[in-house]
């Protein structure tokens, strides 16, 4: 138990299941397991976006990725403009939302390194130049997907939601990039010196470039399900995912001064900022109360995880 109190991330799981326990008990049980998958799929949306932040923030103080929102609306536009309302166009429209997050990544990098810009500048400046562009493409417009990828972000398997699936597979897949591979022990690295990660020949450049472009493409696939998963692509649908993106990093026990990732923390904390709404709509409470309680739960969360950290160091 010491062990596993040790955990950064068990707090935010512990914190779900404080949140879901009231909620449930609000509502005499009857939305357990309706609330259950609605938290799981929201989530994933959560979970995607947050991933991409994380491998970003890992790299170091400083490295930060604002341009997410932009590129999720930017690559759910014109990847359903695209495949307009066409089944056989799934998998092309899935390919062009990937190329876009490969550019919008490119293009960061290429302000940070060639312009020396700093990261949380460049990204800015960046998100304004995509969601210039889809404004541009889309002009207003709300643009349905094709019949066959709704039903797909709609339905689940065994009760299970599909992008909670899909979720969990590039939950997995970033794991064993951070855990398992030397790509990873490079992020972790750089994250935690950047002087001493280029006098031990690690490629600063390479690896930083590669991991802004996989934040963006991370950010474009999350726009393409999300898209679809909601009818339709609209010009503000990637707005909430700027703070939560990084919300689900730091409540889900990812160092934010780098060189420290936490995967199975951005599930819990995912989870938790979904089921803290939640939580406050069923207790009818206002938009602004909202806000400001789910705020106070966020920092106390996160002063309990870091208290019981340095307690076990």
């Amino acid at each position: 138990m010491k062990a596993l109190a040790a955990k950064p991330w068990i707090w935010s799981y512990l914190a779900v299941l404080i949140v879901w326990v009231i909620t449930v008990m609000f509502t005499g049980g009857a939305s357990a397991l309706g609330l259950s998958q609605a938290a799981f799929t929201f989530a994933a949306f959560y979970v995607v976006v947050g991933i991409g932040q994380m491998f970003v923030i890992t790299l170091g103080p400083g490295n930060i990725d604002l341009s997410v929102p932009a590129t999720m609306t930017l690559a759910g536009t014109i990847a359903l403009k695209i495949m307009d309302v066409n089944d056989a166009m799934v998998v092309p429209g899935l390919l062009i939302a990937i190329g876009i997050g490969i550019a919008v990544g490119m293009g960061n990098y290429a302000l940070i390194k060639l312009l020396r810009i700093p990261p949380i500048i460049a990204t800015l400046s960046m998100s304004f130049i995509v969601q210039s562009t889809a404004i541009w493409y889309n002009r207003g417009l709300r643009i349905k997907p094709p019949e066959t990828l709704a039903t797909f972000t709609t339905s689940d398997v065994l009760g299970i939601p599909n992008v909670a699936i899909v979720a969990l597979v590039l939950s997995v897949a970033a794991w064993f990039l951070l855990e398992k591979s030397i790509y990873g022990r490079w992020i972790s690295a750089i994250g935690q010196s950047l002087f001493a990660a280029r006098m031990a020949g690690i490629p600063v450049d390479g690896v930083r470039f590669v991991t802004y472009m996989l934040c963006a493409v991370l950010a474009s696939v999350c726009g393409y399900l999300f898209a679809s998963f909601s009818g339709g692509a609209a010009l503000n649908m990637g707005a909430e995912y700027l703070l939560m993106s990084i919300a689900v990093v730091v409540i889900g026990g990812t160092a934010v001064a780098g060189g420290n990732s936490n995967v199975p923390g951005i599930w819990g904390a995912s989870l938790f900022m979904f089921l803290v709404v939640s939580m406050l709509n069923t207790y009818g409470f206002g938009a602004g109360i909202r806000l400001i309680l789910t705020g106070v739960i966020i920092i106390a969360v996160i002063l309990v995880a870091s208290g019981k950290m340095r307690d076990a160091r």
